[in-house]
């Protein structure tokens, strides 16, 4: 009833005229401060062209709003509409989801600090003074996530391409070391080798400064760049990819077993690869699954 309160007076009219059977017109009417002559002038009235319009429009975006597993919000519905040749306003379309309580379901990403002495370990972010990619292989960006499985942490780490926006290599393993990311770095490197004038993006996390992981790196020519010390958005790519799985694909899950969880990553990131970079939940993670 909070809602109606602070709806328009045509919601608040219809709110009364449901209800005013069980609680009255004048108790409805003082409470919701709306006259009770507009409201009976109201219901003497037939309705608009227009509020007939947003009540069939409301359906469809409800329609699409559940069929997407609630994670689009109005400019992805408001593109789904268009697809279906609805043609409306955006700005109508942010209004109706809000009068209908409709919003995108989002998640909070869980990130451990890094020790004190390893974030403030050497290195700088030179893609400050790089400016756009122009090609692949010139710029690439790692990092890693936790996602639980029952009550046990495991770790997803991926290196991406930033210019193509496609994962590489990537990895979902329980430990979090050094030679979970190297391994994955030596599978991208031998994917994409030999490479000229690449530059490796992450955190500093202890992960990616340990001497290995350098080492690495410099053995095959590889230039070295972390985020500045207390700004994670450095890392905005890595990081959006990461929400965008979580958000879209893994949250809601009952996942009990690391075979099922590492299946369903499987065919995340299979998707993110195929599209470029955008997740597509118009396809279920098992629906793909079952016709691979």
């Amino acid at each position: 009833m909070a809602t109606v309160s602070g709806g328009t007076t045509s919601k608040r009219y219809r709110f009364v005229q449901e209800h005013a059977r069980r609680l009255g017109v004048a108790y409805l009417c003082r409470w919701l401060k709306v006259p009770r002559s507009g409201y009976y002038d109201w219901r003497e009235r037939s309705e608009s062209d227009r509020s007939i319009q947003d009540q069939k429009l409301t359906v469809k975006i409800t329609q699409i709003h559940a069929a997407n597993r609630d994670v689009y919000g109005s400019p992805r519905v408001h593109k789904a509409l268009k697809n279906q040749g609805v043609f409306v306003g955006r700005k109508r379309v942010e209004r109706l989801m809000r009068e209908a309580n409709l919003v995108a379901r989002l998640t909070k990403v869980v990130r451990r600090k890094a020790g004190i002495s390893a974030f403030h370990r050497g290195g700088e972010n030179k893609l400050l003074d790089a400016g756009s990619t122009t090609r692949i292989n010139q710029v690439w960006v790692g990092d890693i996530t936790y996602l639980k499985v029952k009550d046990q942490w495991f770790h997803l780490a991926a290196i991406m391409d930033r210019h193509s926006r496609r994962i590489i290599s990537w990895t979902l393993s329980k430990p979090r070391t050094a030679d979970v990311t190297v391994g994955i770095l030596k599978r991208a490197l031998r994917t994409r080798g030999p490479l000229n004038g690449l530059l490796f993006h992450s955190d500093r996390g202890i992960e990616y400064t340990a001497h290995k992981y350098r080492n690495e790196l410099k053995r095959h020519g590889v230039e070295i760049c972390v985020n500045r010390p207390g700004h994670c958005a450095d890392n905005a790519h890595m990081e959006s990819f990461f929400h965008s799985l979580k958000a879209e694909l893994i949250r809601g899950e009952g996942f009990t077993q690391c075979a099922s969880y590492d299946m369903l990553s499987t065919v995340t990131l299979i998707v993110f690869i195929v599209t470029g970079g955008c997740i597509q939940v118009s396809v279920t993670a098992r629906q793909l699954n079952m016709n691979k």
